[in-house]
């Protein structure tokens, strides 16, 4: 499958362990390189906007060669008008699973493909369901998970997500940071 890409040097523009693992599921040959990236976008973005935006920041860090093929991918949680990403410590941690306790949320991946002539930049939105937390269970999942790279503080294929996740609506792997089903669908009519 996706046969047609192997023409293509493909980079994954991605340090994210979970990223490297979904994009090794599509059994295409890809290296992993990474470039510095400003991640600071203008304010007057809010939802979808953030996470496309700065998954074209981080294409546009890139020279490309002739053949090469560029993936790049952010993350946001998107809860009451806010965006929740990264916890810059265990508080904000603390603070933002207790926000989306009991909540449902929307967990954003904007993404870019790039090669040096054209560019595809889309979007996946999933719902997630959590039940409430008890300090109890928060504090666990701290101590024993570390979730500080995870956008919304939080991994769905950790502890938190097999107590907390009450239902999906959308891609599981979107929640995990790449939504595979719907990379795969861009990639095969990638001509």
């Amino acid at each position: 499958m996706l046969s047609h890409l192997k023409k293509y040097d493909i980079i994954l523009g991605s340090g994210s362990p979970r990223r490297q693992e979904l994009l090794k599921g599509l059994d295409i040959d890809f290296r992993i390189e990474l470039k510095e990236t400003d991640e600071t976008y203008p304010n007057d973005l809010v939802g979808v906007d953030i996470p496309t935006y700065v998954a074209q920041l981080k294409a546009d860090a890139y020279t490309l060669n002739d053949n090469t093929l560029l993936i790049t991918a952010d993350t946001i949680v998107w809860l009451e008008g806010k965006v929740y990403g990264k916890p810059k410590d265990r508080e904000d941690a603390k603070r933002i699973l207790s926000k989306l306790s009991g909540k449902s949320h929307q967990v954003i991946t904007g993404m870019c493909l790039k090669t040096k002539e054209r560019k595809r930049v889309f979007h996946v939105i999933t719902e997630v369901y959590f039940s409430r937390f008890t300090e109890e269970e928060i504090d666990y999942y701290l101590d024993n998970y570390k979730p500080y790279d995870k956008a919304g503080a939080y991994g769905v294929q950790e502890w938190i997500g097999f107590i907390g996740v009450e239902r999906i609506e959308g891609s599981y792997y979107n929640v995990m940071g790449l939504p595979i089903q719907r990379l795969y669908s861009e990639l095969k009519n990638w001509k």
